[in-house]
């Protein structure tokens, strides 16, 4: 039987609901899971790396085969050093698909051997981006729901 090892990227900033669920799902499905922050130097973000990297550890514990990991780069090349078989990727809208079909059909060209599956998030998180996230949160509003406690509590004290 096969050991297959799935990579969850992204730049999960922050992580909310969305993602957790897709990490439930994905532990539940694959031997172990890497969810992997993409190492983004034209981007510029909320939270630190290493505060991305905390934030994740700490709601990711409840899953044993999930571990939290960064890379830069191209992430077919990151997938081989890690020996990963799988890209697990989120698909809220029709949008997102047309970018993460393009995306997996590279992938695919530069390493026929990774597969990419897509899961659709639970509809309670169909609508959930990080950057609504961070824009609810600047203006003050509720963001029960949407994220983790550890992270809103963060999220408050960063945008204050």
């Amino acid at each position: 039987m096969k050991n297959v090892l799935a990579i969850y990227p992204g730049s999960f900033d922050p992580v909310t609901n969305g993602h957790l669920d897709l990490i439930d799902r994905g532990a539940k499905i694959f031997d172990r899971l890497t969810v992997s922050i993409l190492r983004n130097l034209d981007k510029d973000p909320l939270f630190t790396l290493e505060e991305r990297v905390e934030m994740l550890r700490e709601v990711t514990q409840p899953w044993p085969n999930v571990e939290v990991d960064v890379f830069s780069g191209l992430l077919v090349e990151y997938a081989q050093l890690r020996d990963a078989n799988v890209i697990l990727r989120g698909i809220r809208a029709v949008s997102d698909y047309e970018y993460e079909l393009q995306m997996a059909m590279m992938n695919r060209k530069l390493n026929p051997n990774l597969e990419t599956v897509f899961m659709m998030p639970a509809v309670a998180y169909s609508f959930l981006s990080s950057r609504l996230v961070r824009e609810i949160a600047q203006l003050g509003g509720p963001m029960t729901g949407l994220v983790p406690p550890a992270v809103e509590q963060r999220l408050r004290a960063k945008v204050l």
